[in-house]
């Protein structure tokens, strides 16, 4: 029996962007997966999209996300060894209490669930790359400290870095062995392009497309790093059976991203559009009514011209001979994409 054959892999957030991808990634090599499912439409979506990307039907779990053991029965998932954590809700516009609900009490609960499972090995948690602290331990917040930073971060990003502290914390207290992913913005598939996720960058150059964008946000060392979600989901694949990753945290991005100004030439050019010029520093856009900037102010927090910590997932991915896409190619195909275009693979 090989090695993929010993493993079977339980992913939540299955019918997800990311999730599929995931899900499809772990069966192409073999593992055996149980995606879990909030419903049995989605579920069936799934298994369609999957069955159209080459990939055989899979199994399929309920699970209730707002109930304490998720709806699930420990005692059906004994043979379980990896368990994926790719749920959650990326939106921007949450109430705090939608974003706790989806984004820190459902993570809470899959970490008491998996603290069950007999032969676990790992459970691997999607964080972020702005939310994730490169070292040092963490710590809960005080009701007034969460007022707080909902308030200046926006419910979206505050309650992801609620989720990062408090599953370090309870998967600690419980004893499961957890490894923290840090993906940067995931685009769409390296070849074709696809990707169904049309929230913050990809607004923008959607607006880019059809001359809405009037000036690119932030200076020009704004570094919007991307990721395409192929690459994503085979590094994951990667965590369980790296020992070495117990316990640590992975910045998952691609370093030769071009600053934002920089991108967008690229993209504009591949699109045959005019890129806007001018630049609007961070400040004002903070500081200017939204529907004169035309920008959420939750995105404003990723206009940074900060970079991360890498080396440790460049190193694992080397080990493994995973490579990333030329960025350019994954830009554009994933520009095509979005627009309807279809992609010049001869590129």
């Amino acid at each position: 029996m090989n090695e993929s054959q010993q493993r079977q892999a339980l992913v939540f957030g299955a019918t997800g962007f990311i999730g599929r991808w995931l899900v499809h990634e772990l069966a192409s090599q073999g593992i055996d997966v149980v995606a879990a499912i909030r419903t049995y439409a989605s579920g069936l979506q799934l298994q369609d999209w999957l069955t159209s990307h080459g990939v055989g039907p899979v199994t399929t779990t309920l699970v209730d996300f707002t109930k304490d053991g998720l709806g699930l029965d420990p005692g059906h998932l004994e043979t379980v060894t990896e368990v994926y954590n790719v749920a959650g809700a990326f939106r921007f516009g949450m109430t705090p209490e939608e974003a706790r609900t989806a984004n820190v009490d459902g993570s809470l609960r899959v970490v008491e669930l998996v603290a069950k499972l007999p032969r676990l090995g790992r459970l691997v948690h999607l964080s972020g790359y702005r939310v994730s602290p490169a070292e040092g331990g963490a710590e809960p917040w005080s009701p007034r400290e969460r007022r707080r930073m909902y308030a200046r971060l926006g419910a979206y990003e505050a309650s992801k870095l609620e989720s990062d502290a408090l599953v370090r914390i309870r998967a600690a207290e419980l004893g499961v062995p957890l490894t923290i992913a840090n993906p940067s913005t995931v685009v769409g598939h390296s070849v074709t392009g696809e990707a169904d996720q049309l929230v913050g960058l990809a607004t923008t150059i959607r607006d880019l497309a059809v001359g809405k964008l009037t000036a690119v946000p932030g200076g020009r060392d704004i570094f919007v790093p991307v990721v395409s979600v192929d690459y994503l989901a085979q590094f994951l694949t990667l965590l369980p059976v790296s020992p070495e990753t117990a316990g640590a945290a992975y910045w998952i991005l691609d370093d030769a991203t071009p600053p934002l100004p920089e991108l967008l030439r690229v993209i504009g050019s591949h699109l045959d559009v005019p890129v806007p010029k001018i630049s609007v520093p961070v400040w004002l856009v903070r500081r200017l009514p939204a529907r004169l900037t035309k920008a959420d102010p939750e995105t404003l927090s990723f206009l940074s011209t900060d970079r991360y910590p890498t080396a440790p997932a460049l190193a694992l991915a080397a080990r493994h001979g995973l490579a990333f896409p030329p960025v350019d190619q994954v830009l554009t195909r994933w520009a095509d994409h979005l627009l309807g275009r279809q992609p010049a693979f001869d590129a």
